[in-house]
């Protein structure tokens, strides 16, 4: 029989930009802020805990900690707060070390990689929505050349905007995990293809059909050709904030 008391202390916190304070919206789930916690009550050689995500707004709450000393680190789309190159030598480490016990807060000050803002306001016409975006970076190339080359493998295609993403979803959560896959649209770009178009309107529509009579979320997304955690694959959007629609 397991005797130990079960996990009841508390973290939580926010991934703003460092630029603004405006926070970092994101997806909630695997695509979005990945939060790590390592305990280094233990020693050195100790195991990260299950990694959890911050929610769409960039804010994050685990409830179920134990109480100890911790490592905290997220990863998402944004400068890599933890950096070493090919040989394991560190060369940034902003990751942030503290003690949990009771509720503990804490706050991450990030570059993101883009910003992306509606223009305007959505129109509906025939059942699709029709919306216009401004898509720029967070970082410049020169910073983000200067942060990531160290790291080794360098590629000036890291800087380039793969795609532009319009989700859209009955609920007000809207994002990759959470879109209706009918109505949700994307344009994709190959090579530098879209650098013409950073800082310009750009207009993006959803597919299909929606019903008359109803209320719907649209969200805006845009992502880089650079995978955080260097060599995870998986490469994170940057959203704005969620816009809602009535469909006449």
């Amino acid at each position: 029989m397991d005797n130990y008391e079960a996990p009841s202390e508390t973290i939580k916190g926010e991934v703003v930009d460092a630029e603004t304070g405006a926070p970092i919206l994101t997806d909630q789930g695997s695509e979005g802020i990945r939060v790590r916690l390592t305990e280094l009550s233990w020693g050195d050689n100790v195991q990260h805990n299950p990694d959890f995500y911050c929610m769409p707004d960039g804010k994050f709450q685990n409830t179920k900690v134990f109480k100890g000393t911790y490592n905290v680190r997220v990863d998402g789309p944004f400068i890599p707060l933890v950096r070493e190159d090919d040989r394991g030598v560190p060369l940034a480490d902003n990751s942030q070390t503290t003690e949990i016990d009771g509720t503990t807060e804490m706050k991450f000050e990030v570059e993101p990689f883009l910003n992306i803002e509606w223009v305007g306001e959505p129109t509906v016409v025939n059942g699709k929505i029709r919306a216009k975006v401004r898509v720029t970076r967070g970082v410049s190339e020169d910073e983000f050349r200067s942060k990531i080359e160290p790291m080794g493998g360098y590629s000036d295609s890291f800087l380039n905007v793969t795609d532009i993403q319009l989700f859209v979803s009955y609920s007000s959560s809207v994002g990759y995990r959470a879109r209706d896959t009918r109505w949700s649209s994307a344009m994709e770009f190959s090579g530098s293809g879209f650098e013409s178009m950073l800082g310009e309107e750009v207009e993006i529509e959803s597919t299909g059909t929606i019903p008359s009579g109803r209320v719907v979320f649209i969200r805006a997304a845009a992502r880089i050709n650079y995978d955080t955690p260097r060599g995870s694959g998986v490469r994170r959007w940057n959203y704005n904030e969620a816009a809602q629609v009535m469909v006449p």
